[in-house]
């Protein structure tokens, strides 16, 4: 199975990537990992409602340009649905089952997700009603993915 992050904007501290480089190096045992990253648009201070709807539909313009049709697509988004660590573990596995060889997990700007991402999703998942930077977002994702493989295999792992 192949699973893919996309996420707005770029990685700045060398602590988030090496935290991503090891989540990357065991998670390369059970799955193939691709992540990337769109530019994240400039966002004035006081912005208008409508410009900042502007700026989602660029962003996610910029991530559903690199997405396949066919894959299975995981949105991040505080109205999806909470699940625990188990819960995540047994979707993924399900996803494999099911022959979904792709599965994308996206991971919004500052302002979240355009409309048009949210509707290509398949599945909305939410961390929490909290907003977190999307650089700790994509550690915190590649940990979750990371254990829900050891529990898809039977593998301990601290709780």
């Amino acid at each position: 199975m192949k699973i893919t992050i996309a996420a707005v904007g770029k990685i700045k501290e060398g602590y988030w990537e090496a935290a991503i480089a090891e989540y990357t190096k065991r998670l390369g045992r059970y799955i193939k990992l691709e992540i990337f990253s769109v530019a994240d648009e400039k966002t004035p201070d006081g912005a208008s409602p409508a410009l900042e709807a502007q700026i989602k539909e660029r962003e996610g313009e910029r991530i559903l340009a690199k997405i396949r049709p066919d894959a299975y697509v995981i949105a991040l988004a505080i109205e999806g649905k909470m699940l625990d660590s188990v819960e995540l573990a047994k979707k993924i596995e399900k996803l494999r089952v099911d022959g979904n060889g792709q599965v994308v997990f996206i991971i919004g700007g500052s302002l979240g997700l355009s409309d048009a991402v949210l509707r290509r999703a398949d599945f909305l998942l939410s961390f929490s009603k909290m907003t977190f930077p999307h650089q700790l977002m994509r550690v915190v994702l590649l940990e979750q993915i990371y254990r829900s493989c050891r529990i898809i295999h039977h593998e301990p792992y601290h709780k």
